[in-house]
């Protein structure tokens, strides 16, 4: 019997589940894995009915419950340490982009939200969304220079990357102009087995799931 649950949205448009859920795997944690088909308003009533804060991810493991994606990270993390650099520096810098990512870029995010299923090149350049990208681009250079690649951190993929794997994702779909440098880390973090786990999944994941305001790029 499963020692937990892990409450996740629809794994095709759930970016915020996608966090949440690889912390959870890398972690081993051995939990049942319950997906709500989410309606794209933020308001889906069984997601309300299911977790504290009526959102997504939520995880109950051994008594403990867990929302919001950054201390399912750290749960996680206490279960299995090496999610996080072993070196203290890095580990502190690994934790502060995890905390920026937690907190901004909202620019890219209204912009150009996640469908692990679809593409939508040349659309979604808002203002706001570019210079997020160029935000993210710096940050990503400065620690892919740092540690060698091809993860934020060096060999291993840390929470760091389990973080801004939905940026990797939505860089995908939206084909924003990006370096060589942060698209070979986009490739990187698409060829992890669990984020490919993950879109062989959401690309499985039943038709009447879909929203349809998630499958165009809008006006």
């Amino acid at each position: 019997m499963a020692k937990g649950t892990l409450v996740i949205g629809s794994k095709r448009t759930s970016s915020w589940s996608l966090r949440g859920w690889l912390a959870v795997r890398l972690a081993g944690l051995d939990v049942e894995e319950v997906v709500i088909p989410i309606d794209g308003t933020g308001n889906t009533p069984a997601v309300k009915a299911a977790t504290p804060a009526g959102l997504v991810p939520f995880l109950e493991h051994e008594g403990a419950r867990v929302w919001e994606s950054l201390a399912i990270c750290e749960y996680c993390a206490e279960r299995a340490p090496g999610l996080w650099p072993a070196d203290r520096p890095a580990r502190a810098h690994a934790r502060s982009l995890a905390s920026e990512m937690h907190a901004g870029f909202r620019g890219l995010r209204s912009a150009m939200f996640f469908n692990a299923g679809r593409e939508f090149p040349c659309a979604g350049r808002t203002p706001e969304a570019l210079a997020d990208i160029a935000r993210i681009e710096a940050a990503w250079a400065e620690a892919l220079g740092a540690h060698g690649g091809p993860f934020l951190f060096g060999r291993d993929f840390t929470l760091a990357d389990a973080m801004f794997a939905p940026v990797a994702g939505r860089f995908l779909t939206w084909k924003p102009e990006i370096t060589a440098r942060s698209r070979a880390y986009v490739d990187a973090v698409r060829a992890h087995p669990l984020v490919d786990r993950w879109y062989a999944e959401a690309l499985a994941e039943p038709e009447a799931w879909r929203v349809p305001a998630y499958e165009t790029p809008g006006p």
